[in-house]
């Protein structure tokens, strides 16, 4: 009988597919120990290298993690719900809602490592933000971190001359956030866009995502208008893609 195409995967693809089924029929729940090296070496009669690569195969997707000294685990961390539409109502944030409360349900979230500037406005957002030349812009930086693991990293840009001397530039913007103090200040986001695309994450990236080798970001870029189409902020968001599910839910 001819080979099928299964049968001609490497076998360390096979073994971290038969690993992958059995975490999804329940056989491994989450926080559950993996067959170690020496398990799959004996069950599955390969090498050692071969034996590593299925479980790299499953930490590189962020379904396992490894933990020092005491072998892989089914990954406990549930991945996070972006509800990409939802979340940016105003309903959400007019009401003084943050608009992450629409993904995270009760899970507890942490803002860190928040720092505001002003500054020179990079190129690319002085273009989309249309601003003269000597303009500058506000920058917000900051990561999120969900149940104790860093899952977002965030800058957003916004010109100074809107939001000099409002809650925009300290550190807390207060309830609803920054869309609710835009409002107040006269430049309630009516539109946003969001832009989608992935890559690998450079290494200072990885580091403050605690990140698994392998595992790619998502970068969104957002940018929110006002009325007559301008455009008041620019939000770079680069997010660890084990820790999301991005979703869209919208009428036809």
């Amino acid at each position: 009988m001819a080979n099928t195409d299964d049968d001609r995967r490497p076998k360390y693809q096979r073994i971290a597919d038969s690993l992958r089924e059995a975490i999804q029929s329940g056989e491994y729940g989450p926080g559950d120990r993996l067959p170690g090296e020496n398990e799959l070496m004996a069950a599955h009669g390969v090498a050692r290298m071969t034996a590593r690569q299925a479980l790299s195969v499953l930490r590189d997707e962020g379904v396992a993690e490894a933990r020092k000294g005491a072998g892989v685990f089914v990954r406990a961390f549930r991945p996070l719900r972006r509800r990409g539409i939802q979340r940016l109502s105003q309903q959400q944030w007019g009401s003084g809602r943050s608009i992450w409360s629409a993904d995270i349900e009760n899970r507890a979230l942490e803002v860190d490592q928040v720092t505001v500037s002003e500054e020179a406005a990079p190129d690319r957002i002085s273009a989309v933000l249309d601003l003269a030349d000597d303009e500058t812009v506000c920058v917000r930086r900051r990561r999120f971190v969900l149940e104790g693991k860093p899952v977002l990293l965030a800058t957003s840009y916004l010109p100074t001359s809107v939001v000099a001397g409002s809650a925009i530039t300290q550190e807390d913007t207060g309830p609803g956030g920054t869309y609710a103090r835009l409002a107040e200040l006269g430049y309630k986001p009516v539109h946003f866009r969001e832009e989608i695309r992935s890559r690998m994450p450079s290494k200072d990236e990885a580091a403050q995502l605690s990140m698994s080798s392998g595992t790619p970001v998502i970068l969104i870029c957002r940018t929110a208008f006002a009325d007559e189409g301008r455009p008041v902020e620019i939000n770079e968001m680069t997010l660890d893609a084990a820790s999301y599910i991005l979703e869209y839910d919208f009428d036809a």
